[in-house]
């Protein structure tokens, strides 16, 4: 499925051009974080008009933007000077038991399976190559093997500056207002998922959770550096060449990330880049190199959550592994569109 959006905010694009220049995203990440490389998973996310730029002038309405929902190709009726912007899934999808028939983690419908306050729904437990599958600690182990596939992420929707990001309602009771800024039908899917992306964004995290979804990646990188401290390193989940095929890595190498202090950055289905961004006290974060049967090779992003008692006793994690809260620490590989904070 597939929908037009018409150019954001006239008045808004109107002013930017008119009269402003506004620092791109990543000027902003190279003032505050000089010392600390920036991961693909950030890189992908820039338009490529902000990227190596200084400031720019931003139009954020010339073209339309043109969103695809995940489920059909970006129309071409868009001017090619729109923002492409896409509203889907991808991910990684593993199985660590050899006898028993994988259980997949879908992105969509129901509630994001890294938000942990939510019950798993029915329709969550399903052959979808597009998820994120739970595992144990003590999974990590050298030299376990592990079936995945790597899915390539088919949510190119990109960063806008804050400045513009900063200017575009993102509340439930401005819904109406931001589903006819951006002509969206209020009861078409792609409503129903930048409803359900706000909604959870607004409720309250468990207990002991610091959330916040940041709209720009300026404001990302504020909340990471407020939590944190400022020198900070920034990694995600790279994979040396994606395949669509269930095939059998080994883990030929585990490094655990200096510090126990994480922010992780989970990409939500929107019509602009926005991230649902955590810190908790009880997570660990691994960098997991990895080399598949065909030689493929991968360093995967692993977070492991040492106490999930406060996660909803009917959370996919347990269901998939036939756990109880709060007994086993509860990991997860992120998608490459995915990022942790880990302070140096």
């Amino acid at each position: 499925m597939e929908f037009h959006l018409l150019p954001i905010f006239t008045f808004l694009s109107l002013a930017l051009v008119a009269s402003h220049a506004t620092q791109s995203p990543e000027a902003y990440w190279k003032s505050v974080l000089p010392n600390t490389p920036m991961p693909k998973a950030v890189r992908d996310n820039l338009h490529p008009e902000w990227i190596e730029d200084k400031s720019t002038s931003v139009d954020v309405g010339k073209g339309g933007v043109n969103v695809d929902a995940g489920q059909g190709t970006p129309s071409s009726a868009t001017p090619s000077k729109g923002t492409n912007v896409g509203v889907g899934k991808g991910g990684v999808v593993v199985n660590t038991g050899s006898k028993r028939k994988p259980v997949y983690v879908g992105v969509k419908p129901g509630p994001s399976p890294f938000l942990y306050k939510y019950a798993a729904t029915e329709d969550q437990l399903h052959d979808n190559p597009n998820v994120a599958l739970f595992f144990t600690e003590k999974d990590l182990s050298s030299p376990k093997k592990m079936t995945m596939a790597f899915t390539k992420s088919t949510n190119p929707a990109t960063f806008f500056p804050r400045q513009v990001a900063e200017k575009i309602p993102f509340s439930s009771n401005k819904l109406p207002e931001i589903l006819n800024h951006f002509s969206v039908k209020p009861d078409s899917m792609e409503a129903a998922m930048m409803k359900k992306t706000i909604k959870e964004c607004e409720e309250e995290g468990i207990k002991g959770e610091e959330k916040y979804c940041a709209t720009s990646l300026e404001s990302m990188i504020d909340f990471s550096r407020t939590r944190l401290g400022t020198n900070l390193q920034a990694i995600s989940t790279a994979v040396e060449k994606e395949n669509d095929q269930m095939q059998q890595y080994s883990i030929v190498g585990v490094k655990k990330m200096a510090s126990d202090k994480t922010v992780v950055c989970h990409k939500q289905n929107y019509a602009y880049a926005v991230f649902y961004c955590h810190k908790t006290q009880t997570a660990k974060a691994y960098l997991v190199s990895l080399v598949g049967a065909d030689g493929t090779k991968a360093k995967a992003v692993a977070v492991c959550h040492t106490d999930t008692s406060a996660w909803n006793p009917k959370h996919l994690a347990f269901q998939v592994l036939k756990v109880k809260p709060g007994t086993v620490p509860v990991c997860h590989f992120l998608p490459e569109d995915h990022i942790v904070w880990v302070s140096n």
